[in-house]
């Protein structure tokens, strides 16, 4: 049995928790256990998922939160940045499933929280194939 953190930023509190449950649920469906941090924003998942690896109480890592959008170029700044942190800690050897929306709108986020259960199937799958090779976590 596999051991999961999710990391989630809240920004947007609905959103927020029914990405949590489908997460929760689809962990729980595949038999695994799983531990909850929470964060402010989509900025601050990487370096949480950093810092709990340090521990070695996880075997794989989920990212969950919701980037709508806006007037600035900010929507670019934290959805690239946040991309970039996650794919820096996989290319590491880090088990983690990318579940960070990145939307016009919160129709179109509300539409996909599906992805949150994809995002745990991923961070599973990598933690399958990096077992598989012999790696330890």
């Amino acid at each position: 049995m596999a051991h999961v953190l999710i990391v989630a930023a809240g920004f947007y509190a609905h959103i927020h928790a029914a990405q949590l449950e489908a997460a929760r649920q689809a962990i729980a469906a595949a038999g695994h256990s799983h531990e909850l941090v929470e964060v402010p924003g989509a900025l601050e998942i990487p370096p949480a998922i950093a810092l709990a690896a340090g521990t070695g109480r996880f075997d794989a890592f989920v990212a969950l939160g919701c980037v709508i959008r806006g007037e600035t170029y900010h929507f670019e700044v934290v959805a690239q940045e946040s991309a970039r942190g996650l794919m820096a800690l996989a290319l590491d050897g880090l088990a983690i499933g990318n579940g960070i929306l990145t939307v016009d709108n919160e129709a179109q986020a509300l539409a996909r929280i599906a992805k949150a259960k994809e995002a745990v199937a991923a961070a599973l799958a990598l933690l399958q194939l990096r077992e598989g090779f012999g790696i330890a976590g």
